[in-house]
């Protein structure tokens, strides 16, 4: 985050523009809407800006930008097209520690004007940081036909209620949970139908019907997917925004649990191998205990739950103490990264099943059903494998499967650390140890990995080094790299 966003107070402040032409113009009308009282400095005025001077809702200054002008302004804002007075009016009002902004110059700025979308009092700032203002802008124009003019009416309305719940219940929580309720339900529908009045009544008979009472603490079981944000379902959506406190996994990648409510509690469960912050037993506990206080929970899990997510002894442990849950399956990593890699799990002319399994090492061995993974025309992908995958590679190859066979390693598929390597049974264990490979990872062998290749379409990084750097793919006849 390059700018924190902020909404500033400016009504009946008094703030500074430095310049009279068109930009210069936008900035005024812009701080005459928040109440601010405006004075501009120029040489001369655009016939705007000259009106308003004449209709006394400008102060104007004739002449070139002084330091003595920054006399008890709340901001500036220099739009004058020259840099090296644009230059002057950013240290002079820095000096005197004034927010100051300079139009299409983010270095002199210590704030940044947002591209607006004003559904007052609900107010919507979006920014780009200074980068592609264009881009902003379009984002802009997109939530403007999204978000109806009536949610302003909805956000007064709820304005004028907002101390009578507030007295109605002595639990924030349970404000909380009334408001978000009535903003997603009938409430809602009725102020965006027009219907104000009715509205209103209905939401001071809902009040009156809720009961101030302990909260029911509930779990959300949620698959949060491979890693890649996009890939989230809606519900997790819903439900990463209403919960009180989330306990997330090792997996669960940072840019996902940015899009859990902000104010959430969050509990680090770990989960990395052989460094459990807590124990299995212990998480199945800590969600008991805390939906026993009335909280609502968030279990965030990487991939899906209930794939080697050990999700389904969480929810034995709820039904047993009568803990309400409820679970939202994720995008497993078999499916999400292998689709990343451009690596189909099945395909007619090379695989007709797919089979899971997870190759953690215990005792230095894996213990898995061999002769059944080492069938013809089967692709097997394998979880948490990397440290295990000399002794899955030599396993394969002892019950049948030729040392030829394609097999490939995929760390942090589906987001822009994506790193592929591919090779066969024989040469993968030495080519993921060259590749200095980290977990999370995936495997996958059988024959469908050769259609890599061809049907590689994500392009994990930003510059063509990385890109080459981290995809190594062998000729599984020859044993040499293909070009």
């Amino acid at each position: 985050m390059d700018f924190l966003p902020v909404f500033l107070d400016i009504k009946n402040k008094t703030c500074l523009v430095v310049g009279g032409g068109e930009v210069a113009t936008r900035k005024v009308m812009l701080l005459l809407q928040a109440g601010a009282h405006v004075s501009v400095v120029s040489p001369q005025l655009n016939t705007t800006l000259n009106e308003y001077h004449e209709h006394g809702k400008i102060n104007y200054h004739t002449g070139i930008f002084q330091p003595d002008l920054l006399q008890n302004m709340a901001l500036v804002i220099a739009a004058t097209g020259d840099c090296e007075t644009n230059r002057q009016v950013s240290v002079a009002a820095q000096q005197h520690q004034i927010p100051v902004n300079v139009v299409d110059n983010p270095d002199l700025c210590t704030f940044i004007m947002p591209s607006i979308v004003d559904r007052s009092p609900l107010l919507i700032a979006i920014s780009s940081g200074g980068h592609s203002p264009v881009l902003a802008r379009l984002l802009r124009a997109q939530l403007e036909t999204m978000i109806p003019v009536a949610y302003g009416r909805l956000a007064a309305i709820a304005g004028k209620f907002r101390e009578h719940v507030k007295q109605h219940f002595t639990h924030p929580e349970k404000r909380r949970i009334f408001w978000e309720k009535a903003l997603q339900g009938r409430f809602a529908a009725m102020v965006l139908a027009g219907k104000d009045k009715a509205a209103q009544d209905y939401l001071l008979q809902s009040l009156q019907q809720e009961k101030d009472k302990p909260l029911q603490g509930e779990v959300y079981l949620v698959g949060a997917g491979p890693g890649n944000p996009d890939l989230l379902t809606f519900r997790a959506m819903r439900l990463m925004q209403q919960a009180d406190v989330v306990v997330y996994d090792r997996l669960v990648s940072p840019a996902i649990l940015d899009m859990v409510r902000r104010d959430a509690e969050r509990i680090y469960a770990g989960k990395e191998r052989n460094r459990h912050t807590l124990q299995q037993e212990s998480i199945n506990q800590l969600l008991v205990r805390l939906a026993q206080e009335g909280q609502r929970v968030l279990r965030l899990k990487g991939g899906d739950p209930f794939i080697f997510g050990r999700g389904g002894e969480e929810i034995e442990t709820l039904a047993a103490h009568r803990i309400p849950f409820q679970v939202v399956p994720g995008i497993t990593a078999a499916s999400g990264v292998a689709a990343y890699a451009g690596i189909p799990l099945t395909h007619r002319d090379y695989a007709q099943s797919c089979i899971f399994v997870t190759g953690h090492l215990k005792n230095n061995s894996i213990d898995l059903d061999w002769p059944h993974l080492a069938r013809p025309n089967q692709t097997i992908v394998i979880y948490m494998g990397l440290l295990g995958l000399p002794v899955l590679c030599q396993q394969l190859i002892a019950h049948g499967l030729p040392h030829a066979t394609p097999a490939a390693i995929i760390q942090q598929g589906t987001t822009r650390k994506q790193k592929i390597v591919t090779g066969t049974l024989q040469t993968l264990p030495d080519l993921a140890e060259t590749a200095h490979l980290t977990p999370p990872t995936l495997i996958i062998v059988g024959q469908v990995v050769k259609l890599h290749q061809n049907l590689a379409w994500f392009e994990p990084a930003s510059d063509s080094e990385n890109t080459k750097a981290h995809i190594m793919v062998l000729n599984p006849e020859t044993q040499q790299p293909l070009e």
